[in-house]
């Protein structure tokens, strides 16, 4: 190290400006250099969300979950493994693809999946919500509600009518819909042809069981 001190008491101008050389450019790349707190990072798992609030988790998984595994491992390229879960009403199912997969075809090739499979379930079957995962998307509060003699049904309306309303208005906050427990059975709304073939109508926006 002592070339160093021997070099800088020999060109001491020299020295000088090299200092300030790297002085400004560590200015300017400090300056220009990106910053993210949740840089761009490929993770290569692709989850199929499917919902249908009367079946249980064995019926989802024996009438969604089964088919929608299946025709996966025909039509999208790349799999490494699928994992699912059942539970009422929802039935989440991920896609682990290899690394140097490309996740834009691998959602494509699996929307398609998803929307030919329909043909394939129950009637009634909407189409998935489909969610690719990077850094910024990957949760970092989770909340669970539970209460003594509280039913299913009320902790789920809690949660999708009273907190997550309040939770949304975060700014830069994505709430999904809560999960589990059991939703509230909706009504029914009067047969129109039945009244009409009995010479009835019906009037305003009433409802019945």
């Amino acid at each position: 190290m002592m070339w160093i001190v021997r070099l800088a008491l020999k060109e001491p101008y020299t020295i000088i400006v090299l200092a300030i050389l790297i002085f400004l450019f560590g200015t300017l790349a400090i300056v220009h250099t990106p910053t993210d707190i949740f840089p761009d990072i490929n993770i290569p798992v692709v989850s199929i969300i499917w919902t249908y609030n009367s079946l249980e988790p064995q019926d989802l998984a024996d009438r969604i979950v089964t088919i929608t595994e299946r025709n996966l491992t025909t039509t999208v390229d790349n799999i490494e493994h699928i994992e699912s879960q059942s539970l009422y009403g929802i039935a989440v199912v991920k896609v682990f693809f290899q690394s140097t997969v490309s996740i834009d075809k691998a959602i494509a090739q699996i929307t398609a999946n998803s929307q030919t499979q329909l043909r394939q379930l129950p009637a009634g079957t909407t189409p998935p919500l489909i969610i690719s995962y990077s850094a910024s998307t990957v949760p970092i509060l989770e909340l669970g509600l539970s209460g003594q003699g509280i039913s299913e049904q009320s902790l789920n309306d809690y949660g999708l009518n009273t907190i997550r309303p309040q939770l949304v208005t975060v700014q830069g906050a994505a709430v999904p819909y809560p999960y589990g427990g059991k939703a509230t059975p909706g009504a029914s709304g009067p047969n129109t042809q039945a009244l009409q073939a009995k010479g009835l109508f019906s009037a305003g926006r009433g409802q019945c069981n």
